[in-house]
Formats: C-alpha cells, sequence, structure tokens
C-alpha cells in the first residue's frame, strides 16, 4: 500500500534512506516559525482542516473549486479540505471580534490541501506559516509583517545575500490600469496578465495585453521606472529604520494573483532563482467584511510561508541542523530482579523532564549497551546492589566516560544539576 501522490510521510532521524522527508526537520521549521512569531507578539491560533466549500468560493470564486478536496458530507453539506488559511482567519474574526483588542497579531501553522497539478517546490498538502495583522490600516503594520517575515527567514541562517523581499503595491497598478481607461470589468484579468509576466513568454503576454488596450512596451516601462507610491516609501523607511533595508526592493512584477489584495503586496525569493517563492502575502482590507456579508469591516494583512519550498532552501544551503536521537539517559537493565526499581527510577526522570528509554524486555548487557550508543544517549544508568545489599544507582557520562555513584533517591537531582553543561540534549522535540 502506497501514500496518495503529492503527500509526504515524515520520518524520525536518522533517516534510512535519502528523499525521505525528516519529522525531526519539520518540528525545528514549527519551533522557529512559532519562536519568532511569538517574539513580534503574535498568538497562535486555529482552525479546523475542513470547511464549508462557501467560505473558499465567497472569497475566490467558483474557479478555485477545481482545485480543491471538496465533497458533500452525510448531512449533505458542501465541504472542502482547507487550501489556505486567510478565509478561516477572517471568519473567526468576524465571529468574535469585540472579544478582542485590536489590531489582532495572529498566526497559525496549518496544513493545508490542495488538488493540483504536482511540481518542484508544490505538492497536494503542505505546512504553513500564516501571521496576519488585523485592524489597523497604517503603513507600520506592513512594515512589521515584513520585518517578522525577513527576520523568521533570518533566524535559518539565511543572509540578505540567500534572499530578497521584492515589494509592490496593488494600488500603484490600479491607478496604472484606471489612468489608461481600463474597462473596469477587465480589471482582474489585467492582474492576472501582470502576475504571469515572468512565467510566460513576451509574445504571449503582450497578445493578452492588447486585447484590453494595453501593451507589453507601457507595462514594462511602469515597471522599470519602480516609483514607490507613498505606502512603500513609509515601509522602506520603517524597514531602514531596523536596519532591514538591504532585504527588499520595490519590484511592480510581484501583484498577487489573488483577487482579494487591496494594496502592498510582497514575495520572498532566493537570489539565485532556483526555487519558487518562499512565501507572500499582503494587504486584504475587504475580506473580513466580504466573509462577514458586511457585519464586520476591519482593514488586514498577512502572509504565508510554505514549508516545501523553505525546506528545499535550507538542504541546498546546508543549513539544516543535524538531528539527533535527544536522548538524556538510557537506562541498563543488566539485574532483571531490580526491573521493578528501575521503573520507578525511569517515571521520576521522565517526570523531571528528562529524555529516558531501556529495554522493554530482557535483554543481554552488551546489546543493551549498543542501543544507548545507537541512541546518542548522554549517560547510561545502571541500579545494582553492594555487598552489604544496599542499592546504588551508577551514571556513566559516555562522552567524558567519566561515572558517579549515588543512591537512587538522588538520581534526578543528581542529573538536573548537571542538565546544560554535559552535552543534553533535552526533548526530541525540540531538536
Amino acid at each position: 500500500m502506497e501514500r496518495l501522490p503529492g503527500f509526504r510521510d515524515f520520518y524520525p532521524e536518522p533517516l534510512p534512506q535519502p528523499g525521505l522527508w525528516s519529522a525531526n526537520a519539520r518540528q525545528y521549521i514549527f519551533n522557529t516559525w512559532r519562536s519568532l512569531a511569538r517574539r513580534y507578539g503574535f498568538h497562535e491560533y486555529d482552525g479546523p482542516p475542513l470547511e464549508p466549500l462557501e467560505l473558499f468560493t465567497t472569497k475566490s470564486g467558483e474557479e478555485i473549486v477545481g482545485q480543491l478536496y471538496h465533497f458533500t458530507d452525510k448531512s449533505e453539506r458542501q465541504v472542502s479540505l482547507r487550501p489556505e488559511m486567510t478565509p478561516t482567519l477572517a471568519r473567526m474574526i468576524a465571529a468574535c471580534e469585540r472579544g478582542y483588542k485590536k489590531p489582532f497579531k495572529w498566526f497559525a501553522l496549518p496544513q493545508l490541501f490542495r488538488y493540483e497539478r504536482q511540481q518542484k517546490g508544490r505538492l497536494r498538502e503542505h505546512f504553513q506559516f500564516n501571521a496576519d495583522i488585523v485592524g489597523e490600516k497604517d503603513p507600520a503594520a506592513d512594515a512589521e509583517l515584513i520585518a517578522l517575515l525577513i527576520d523568521t527567514l533570518r533566524s535559518f541562517g539565511l543572509t540578505h545575500e540567500d534572499f530578497v523581499i521584492r515589494l509592490s503595491s496593488r494600488n500603484a497598478w490600479q491607478v496604472f490600469f484606471r489612468h489608461r481607461h481600463g474597462a473596469a470589468t477587465q480589471e482582474y484579468a489585467f492582474y492576472q496578465i501582470i502576475d504571469k509576466l515572468e512565467r510566460e513568454a513576451p509574445e504571449q503576454s503582450n497578445e493578452k495585453l492588447e486585447r484590453l488596450g494595453f501593451s507589453l512596451a507601457e507595462v514594462s516601462s511602469f515597471i522599470a521606472q519602480g516609483e514607490p507610491t507613498a505606502e512603500l516609501t513609509a515601509i522602506l523607511a520603517n524597514l531602514a529604520a531596523r536596519g532591514l533595508r538591504d532585504y527588499v526592493k520595490v519590484d511592480y512584477h510581484v501583484i498577487r494573483g489573488l483577487a482579494y489584495y487591496t494594496g502592498v503586496v510582497f514575495e520572498a525569493f532566493d537570489r539565485k532563482g532556483e526555487f519558487r517563492a518562499i512565501a507572500g502575502g499582503g494587504r486584504y482590507d475587504n475580506l473580513v467584511k466580504l466573509i462577514s456579508q458586511g457585519r464586520v469591516d476591519l482593514p488586514a494583512l498577512g502572509f504565508g510561508m510554505g514549508d516545501v519550498v523553505l525546506l528545499e532552501l535550507l538542504r541546498a544551503r546546508a543549513l539544516l541542523p543535524k538531528f539527533t536521537a535527544a536522548l538524556d539517559v538510557f537506562c541498563l537493565v543488566e539485574d532483571e530482579n531490580l526491573r521493578v526499581e528501575f521503573l520507578k527510577v525511569i517515571h521520576d526522570l521522565r517526570a523531571a523532564g528528562l529524555a529516558v528509554d531501556y529495554s522493554l524486555t530482557a535483554a543481554k548487557p552488551d546489546r543493551q549497551f549498543k542501543r544507548a550508543q545507537e541512541l546518542n544517549a548522554t549517560y547510561t544508568l545502571k541500579l545494582e546492589r553492594d555487598p552489604a545489599g544496599m542499592l546504588l544507582a551508577r551514571i556513566k557520562n559516555l562522552e567524558a566516560r567519566q561515572e558517579s555513584v549515588v543512591l537512587p533517591a538522588e538520581v534526578v537531582t543528581w542529573l538536573k544539576g548537571r542538565q546544560g553543561q554535559e552535552g543534553f540534549r533535552g526533548d526530541p522535540a525540540k531538536a
């Protein structure tokens, strides 16, 4: 039985063969995302992976249905696995916005699903870091969000030589379109053409633009000038004050294809151009109003960063840490008559926050010791009785090859006293 195409299995390290996805790497990314979001004062939320289909068609139109995992449930409701998190966020905020101080600064780490063609950097499921600010119109909110994006990428060891934030504005493109008397009904189609300029042949783009009364030459001239709007100027000054100006450039190639963007938009790319966009986002000031059918009207902006492209980039730049078994203590149960006493010590150590393992059944001492080495344990622990019958605990640091003998009741205190000093690795989930 094989997994479905476009989905992933995540295995614990060390990986038995190349090409597998690492559960440890995934957890490392999750921990980094959470850490940076919390440093910026964002609060974590979550929502159901299954939503009413109407939530997504309201935001993106009926054409999105072909990209979704959707079905009719047993109560005859049209439902879908979530392809993105922003509609869920808008629904949740519309329901409870009076219960929170504004602006909202929320983040989530959802798993998202889209039934679409697989390609490099894009699968049919992925995890994503979503960060959003709701209830603030000032460009300072845009700068805050972009700074979070930059610092998140920097926290993985990436520098301004590795990535760039391409900053643009839907407002600038809207002025361009309307000053040339573009028909309002064709505005979204125009944005779709701009969004694909770098992926389509110039002749093809020019043909599409001419149908709308534009030319590739005038569009290219506007992009080349790259004159920042007042809102973009304010954002750039804000980022410069933080020392982050080198990470950002104005680039009107970026317009973001989704219809709900209303102002500043941006995307993060690796400077070598080897991968798809690392992250992308912008303002969507009308979405909460749309989802709530006019009951709640709040400005909003956010970005999403997927794990697939990020993992590919970190691997390519050799920036993923080496993941270990992260075991603090392996207990060597060499005397089966002492197993009951061992279980008490093992439980106490785990209750104290240490990562502990042992052989569940009787095994030869050399086999148990080999297992301790395979798990890269910092210490081994043995219980034994001295000639007078007193129970003792023998603790050995495998790296330093130093051995100490303490009473069983002192084991937890003794080991906790050395935590952080002698190579403790902590909880495997934190590795």
